[in-house]
This record gives C-alpha cells, structure tokens and sequence, in this order.
C-alpha cells in the first residue's frame, strides 16, 4: 500500500465541471515551493492543466512563498511543469481535442515523500446541472440528518 496524504482538495472542480477520468502526475518543484505544499499553501481555483510542444503544464495554480525562505522564492503563479509518461501525455492531448473538455487539477497529495497532482478530464456544467447537484446534496444532507434523529 502506498502512503498517500491529501494536502489539497479543489472542492470547485467537482462544482463546475464533470469530471471524466482522472490522471496522476508529479511536478517540477523548487525546494521551498515543496515545503510550502507540504505546509497546505496551494490554491487551485482557478488553476488549469494543457498540453504544450508534447509536455504537459500547470497553470494559475497559486503557491505561496515560504516563509523561511530567502529573496530566491519564486514567483507564486509560475508555469510548472508536470510529469507524465509519454502516452499519457498523448492521451490527455488527444481528449483535449474533444469538444467542451478541460484538465482539471482535482487534488494535491503527498505520496512516498513526492508531490502528486490529480488530474480529471472534465467537461463543463451548465447552470442548472449546478443547480441539481446543490439540490441533491440538499436532499442528501436532510435525509441523514433525519436517519440520525429517528436512531436516537
């Protein structure tokens, strides 16, 4: 079993889109962003994966300089690299190529003592698909809520 922590989850990803299937992938770090993730300083709302030249790049991902760092710490929304294997990368391409489809980054973790990003190929809801995933979680929320009061 491997040993895998979650640091990050991006609850928004789940809320705007579909998400199809799901990837995972390293990336390229410097030291002090790797204390920083590993300290929980990652946002991904509005963060976006695409492939380039046949490599694959993380975009908009916001990771906050680390504390104890020096003048060196770089730039909170760098382009980062991620690392797949060849025929992932392809993969991924050849479903962005599809109508209305995006990658996503779902989830940052720590796994063996490495940064792993989780990526979904997504496809984008539309209003009222939000509306009834809200409305179901509603539902859903209410229910338990009620199993729990008549198991008192």
């Amino acid at each position: 079993m491997s040993d895998e922590q979650a640091i990050v989850t991006n609850r928004a990803a789940f809320y705007e889109y579909y998400i199809q299937d799901k990837y995972e992938a390293g990336i390229m770090l410097t030291g002090t962003e790797v204390k920083s993730v590993r300290a929980g300083h990652v946002q991904l709302k509005e963060s976006y994966v695409t492939v380039r030249d046949g490599e694959a790049w993380l975009f908009n991902a916001h990771i906050s300089p680390y504390a104890h760092g020096n003048r060196e710490n770089p730039d909170p929304v760098r382009t980062r690299k991620l690392l797949l294997h060849r025929r992932e990368i392809d993969r991924l391409e050849q479903e962005l190529t599809l109508k209305g489809m995006t990658l996503v980054v779902t989830r940052v973790y720590m796994k063996n003592g490495r940064v792993k990003l989780e990526i979904g190929v997504a496809r984008g809801k539309k209003m009222y698909d939000k509306r009834e995933t809200e409305m179901r979680r509603t539902v859903e929320r209410e229910t338990r809520a009620q199993l729990k009061e008549r198991n008192r």
